[in-house]
């Protein structure tokens, strides 16, 4: 089983998959040059593990539960959701590394400055409580030789031996790669060799690494490479790094890196990486990929001009669906934000019911990769709470429209502001986020709305102002004791 990284591009469900980043609609198959978003919004550190000709990834999931969310793929274009890693709050979780060895899936990822591991014998679960496998370090990446060795590499080079069962580590790490020198007048954020990704191929241990920095200037991070006959080292750096960066703050897209290699069944070679789209930080670091090829050397490099951004096409994948909150379980889309949001929710008769306390701030959220868009909700209180509709950061940046003791009021940076209307029957909220521009609309029934007199913009909402590398997801948020029921949640992108 071979450790890869996303994608297969065959073109069959292309024209179905594709929305328009670019006006005419991507080729059957991958352009020389051609790269593809494959999901738009903040799905930063992508993970993927084939097992035949089905495909699996996950990526970061920061401070949201469930988390770890596991999407399906046969053919690296139409990807969907179909479970949940991590039901249990450790921490910050970041940097997953998904892998299928011996019959089994493996999640290892950091959180609250460990590492962890959870199993399963099946991706949609259930998967197994998170194991402390007491390794500091972030962005662990597994490699297993071909006698069933196992090792966990870490940022900055180190790399440990793990136990055959991989739940627990042998030894202490050691230092096994020291990174690559680029040139002291790039414009970065720093030096952080992490992310190191691991595979083998051509006869060599690849070891495919970030550096520069995640977020910073926008041409701070970077993908480059490695090789080695064994997973210890030594290892020689590309004469070709990097193999992929963003050269000018006029690219599309940003900061790109974290990046891994990987085949499809068919032998085609691809890299996947995440960036941020220029002018769009709030957003969050999007997934995307493109073909690379191997020199006559062994190296491998993108099969377009590395400095020349190629055509581009984002794919439809995280689009965000109108919930009606029927069933038994909640759609995939959401995750909660907050201490104890998700142990304290309910479906109930065609509503979630979510409950607030006097100390935090809880929310349901989606993330979104639409530049504009309309969404509106029916909303229920009660006891002494305060909830909205918001664009959510964090729970001390958000904005939106919200329902406080019987006023509608306008949100910003976590706080009411401008107008406060009293209203008491009115039910449902309403936002319009026009490239960041966000209005606020207000209904007694759900069909006439009266907008709010003032409005707000939230393009300051990101990690290079605020932090934590969270992004501008939608929902609803609840504060004080009491609950609010959250139903008939609308939404259409405007892009």
């Amino acid at each position: 089983m071979k450790r890869i990284g996303i994608g297969i591009f065959l073109g069959v469900l292309l024209a179905a998959a594709a929305a328009p980043a670019s006006q005419t609609p991507p080729p059957a198959a991958p352009a020389k040059g051609e790269i593809r978003v494959v999901l738009a919004g903040d799905f930063p550190d992508p993970t993927v593990v084939r097992v035949g000709r089905d495909f699996y990834m996950t990526h970061s999931s920061n401070r949201t539960l469930p988390g770890l969310l596991i999407w399906h793929s046969t053919d690296l274009v139409s990807w969907q959701r179909i479970g949940f890693a991590l039901r249990k709050p450790v921490g910050d979780v970041l940097a997953p590394d998904l892998v299928y060895f011996k019959n089994k899936f493996y999640i290892y990822f950091p959180a609250a400055r460990t590492n962890w591991v959870v199993t399963a014998d099946r991706p949609e679960g259930p998967w197994s409580e998170p194991v402390d496998l007491k390794l500091a370090g972030i962005d662990p990446g597994h490699i297993a030789t071909s006698d069933g060795k196992r090792y966990l590499f870490v940022a900055g080079g180190r790399a440990v031996k793990l136990a055959p069962d991989g739940l627990s580590v042998v030894g202490a790490p050691r230092v096994y790669y020291e990174g690559w020198k680029y040139p002291e007048d790039w414009v970065v954020e720093g030096f952080y060799p992490e992310s190191p990704k691991l595979t083998f191929a051509k006869g060599y241990y690849f070891l495919t690494t970030a550096q520069g920095g995640t977020s910073g200037p926008s041409t701070s991070h970077m993908v480059v490479s490695a090789r080695s006959k064994s997973p210890l080292g030594p290892y020689k750096n590309s004469p070709l790094n990097p193999v992929v960066k963003t050269w000018s703050r006029a690219e599309k897209y940003w900061s790109k890196g974290h990046g891994t290699i990987f085949d499809d069944a068919d032998g085609r070679w691809y890299i996947v990486y995440h960036a941020y789209e220029n002018g769009y930080f709030p957003l969050g670091r999007n997934t995307l990929i493109e073909p690379i090829e191997w020199t006559k050397a062994g190296w491998f490099k993108t099969v377009r001009d590395s400095k020349a951004e190629g055509p581009l096409y984002r794919l439809r994948n995280t689009a965000v669906e109108s919930d009606g909150f029927a069933g038994a379980s909640l759609k995939l889309q959401w995750q909660f934000s907050g201490p104890g949001a998700f142990e304290n929710h309910a479906l109930k008769d065609g509503r979630l019911v979510l409950q607030g306390n006097a100390v935090d701030v809880r929310a349901l959220l989606v993330p979104v990769g639409d530049h504009s868009y309309e969404a509106s909700v029916r909303l229920e209180t009660e006891g002494d709470v305060e909830t909205g509709l918001v664009a959510y950061y964090n729970a001390k940046m958000f904005a939106g429209i919200g329902l406080r003791k019987g006023n509608v009021e306008g949100l910003a940076k976590g706080a009411a502001f401008g107008a406060r209307i009293k209203s008491p029957s009115v039910k449902y909220l309403k936002l319009k986020m026009a490239e960041f521009d966000l209005q606020m609309f207000y209904s007694d029934n759900g069909k006439s709305w009266k907008p709010l007199p003032n409005s707000t913009e939230v393009s300051g909402y990101h990690h290079n102002v605020l932090g934590s590398f969270a992004s501008l997801k939608l929902g609803v948020y609840v504060r004080g004791p009491g609950s609010v029921k959250i139903g008939e949640f609308t939404y259409k992108s405007l892009d």
